[in-house]
Formats: structure tokens, sequence, C-alpha cells
């Protein structure tokens, strides 16, 4: 079988070439890339070239989706469940981050045709998106894809509110977000979420809910993409998994994935400012812990790129969900993605795993436990007055007072364990 090969262009230009043999893909970073001092398209893709194929199929496979979407996907283009590089082909136009994969001796065009979508068909998108993941058609027409199991779709907002597809080279600036099959509310819930963060001092993800003939969507705003003088510009993103080599299909913790630890030690090798970027991921570990969110795997922390610097930064939270409201009705897992201190059960996190949690971070000691114990004062409060103000805006819905139940619960073991830690005990 011969080769197939793509063009892999990172903020419009050319940072190299993927291929597809025998035995799998291999990257090669251009040699006008490197010469220009752009950053690396991934933490486990080094310039240097030394990297194996486990971390371009990491990487490049994840940015697709996963589960279902991906299957469902498959069957809609014609393409085996497990072939990325055939997957890339039909949808990497416009994916998370700044990547566009092309055919060979095609670039990158600046602008396209916008769908803008009026009321009606805002609403059939949204509820043919489940049977039709990414929007996706066999023309080719929609190039677009994102990571994850949820249904979600890059689109464009209009500065007159209205939402449109992109095709050819325009970027999108918001994802849109069904809601998550055989589960409530998960829309509020998540517009809930985000909001206590904010109103917590946590940079997390803009996130507005909406509705279109009767059918509800997130709409999220995009932390990869900037509006500039000449339009919308792409960021560079990748979640932790890809940063770390490690493919989605072992994203959780208890899966052989990466853990906080790994997280912490990728952030502090990674960002610019570790100092400014290591407490931030803490407070997304303790809104998580709050909101009783256990879904907060590897796939669900990102590093940002801008094209003028080698260094990432921390992206601000995003997909964070309170699953464990579902616990009574569902078969949710307690057990939290990641361990904190050692520990997979929220109920059980006592004051020593705090320790180790903060020494994984590496933070000063008093001023971590300052920051968690002051979240734990001031979520049930952000709590409140971000349900209060999403049910006095048309969102009133019963997963909003169990979230006010969960954070209440889960404030006051936060406070009771941050308030005896002590970051110079031996670690357990």
């Amino acid at each position: 079988m011969s080769s197939r090969r793509l063009e892999v262009f990172c903020f419009d230009e050319r940072a190299g070439e993927l291929v597809d043999d025998t035995q799998g893909l291999t990257f090669v970073y251009d040699e006008t890339w490197l010469g220009r001092g752009m950053p690396p398209l991934s933490q486990s893709l080094p310039l240097d070239g030394t990297f194996a194929r486990e971390a371009v199929t990491a990487f490049f496979g994840g940015l697709l989706p996963e589960g279902a979407p991906r299957e469902l996907l498959a069957r809609r283009l014609g393409i085996s469940f497990d072939n990325d590089f055939g997957l890339l082909e039909a949808l990497a136009g416009d994916t998370a981050g700044a990547v566009t994969l092309l055919a060979p001796g095609h670039a990158p065009t600046r602008g396209g045709d916008v769908e803008w979508l009026e009321e009606a068909q805002l609403g059939r998108l949204v509820e043919e998106l489940p049977r039709r993941p990414m929007h996706a058609d066999e023309d080719g027409e929609y190039r677009l894809s994102l990571a994850g199991v949820q249904d979600k779709l890059p689109v464009l907002l209009g500065a007159d509110g209205r939402v449109g597809l992109t095709k050819g080279g325009t970027p999108s600036t918001h994802i849109l977000k069904t809601p998550i099959a055989r589960l409530w509310d998960t829309v509020i819930n998540e517009a809930a979420c985000l909001e206590i963060g904010r109103r917590l001092g946590i940079e997390v993800a803009h996130a507005q809910p909406r509705r279109a003939a009767g059918r509800e969507f997130l709409l999220v705003e995009r932390y990869d993409r900037e509006l500039t003088d000449d339009g919308v510009r792409r960021l560079h993103q990748e979640d932790f998994c890809q940063a770390l080599g490690v493919p989605a299909r072992r994203k959780y913790e208890s899966e052989g994935g990466p853990g906080l630890l790994d997280s912490f030690a990728l952030l502090r090798r990674a960002v610019a400012v570790p100092a400014r970027d290591a407490p931030r991921l803490l407070e997304y570990v303790a809104l998580s812990f709050l909101v009783g969110n256990h879904d907060a795997h590897a796939k669900n922390y990102s590093l940002l790129y801008l094209p003028d610097s080698p260094r990432a930064m921390l992206a601000p939270a995003y997909d964070v969900l309170s699953t464990i409201v579902y616990r009574g009705t569902r078969n949710m897992s307690r057990k939290m993605a990641m361990k904190i201190g050692g520990e997979y059960r929220p109920d059980y996190v006592r004051a020593r795993h705090l320790e180790r949690l903060i020494a994984d971070a590496k933070l000063g000691g008093a001023a971590g436990r300052r920051r968690l114990r002051a979240m734990a004062a001031d979520a049930p409060i952000a709590a409140r007055e971000s349900c209060s103000e999403l049910s006095r805006a048309g969102w009133e819905a019963p997963v909003l007072e169990r979230i006010v139940e969960v954070v209440d619960e889960r404030a006051r073991w936060l406070a009771d364990a941050a308030s005896v830690a002590r970051v110079g005990r031996a670690r357990s």
C-alpha cells in the first residue's frame, strides 16, 4: 500500500506533513516552521523530531470525536471507525486550536462562505446533530472536527446574534453543544457550573444557554479564537492527553491516563509563567470538586499557544458539568476522573489528600490552602446567585437546586480539609 499524505498547517502556515503508511502515522516538521522559531504542535511532538509514532497518533487522533459520534461519522462518510487518517482527511478543516489538514498542494484560504441559519433551521440542526455529528456530508462541504463524546459543532456567531455554519477557510467563533442524551437539563447544568466558576474569580469559558424552535443548546465562546482587525484568528491549543502523548481511549487515570501529578508537571515545563498557571489549575480542580464534576479527565484541561511565543499558557476551564447530580437516576460513577492526593472518592477527601495535591502542584502550602478556603467560603453564595440568575432569565430547572445542594455539601468538606491541612507533614 502506498503512503498517503496531508499538509499540516498551524496559524495558517505550513507546519509539516502527516504521512499514513503501513506502519501508521508519522509527522515531520517543515524546515521553514523550525527556522522561524514557531511553537511545537504539541509538547509530545518536540521540534527536534525526537518523538514516536504513538505520540503522532495521540495528537492528531485527539482532534477527532470519540465514541458514538465517531462511529456515526465513520458510517456516514464511509470510512473505517479506526482510520484516523481518513477521518482527518474528511473533517480536519476547522479543529480545536489552529491546526488545519489539507491535501498536498493546497493551502488555507482566507474567508469563505457562511450559511446563516434562521431559527427553524437552527432548531432542526440541534435536533439532527446526534444523528449527524459535525454536520458531516460526503461531499466535504463542512470540514469540522472537535474531540469528545458529546454532540457539538463549531459555529460562527454573527454581530446580530445569528448562528452560522462555516465553510472554506472561515474560522468558527463558538461551539454549539446539544443536550446530552439520557441525562436531564445538561445545558443549564453546564451553564450554571461555568457561571459559578466565573463568580469565584476563575477563568472559565464564556457560555450561554439558548433555544431555537423549542430546542435547547449551549453556545460556548471559543477561547482558541481571537478577534483582530483582519477578522477572526485561530489560536493553537492542545489538551493534556495530546500534550502527554496519551490516546483519548486512555484519558481516565484509572485506565492508565494522566493524573494531577502528571498534569502539574506538564504545566510547569510547558507554560511561560508556571507561578501564574499552577494556581489556576488548582482552582479548576477545586471547582470540579465543588460542583461534583467527576468527569474532569485529561482531555478537559488544555494548553493554549500564541503564534509569537514558543511557550504555552493554561487555557480557561471548560466542560464543567455536575455529574454527581445524576447519580440517583443514572449509572454515573461516584469516583472522580483524577485522584485528589491519591483519593478517587470525593466523600473521602481529607486534609492529607489536599496536602499531597498542593505538594504535587508545588505551590506554597499557605497560599494554596488560603485559596481553597476562600473558594469554599464563597462557593455557596456563588452557586445560589448563579442559579437564581438563570432561573430569572427563564431557565428554571430542578437541576439548579440540586447543584446548590452539592456545592453546599462539598464546600463544607473542602473548608474543613483546607483548614487543617499542613503541607509540611510527611506524605502518606
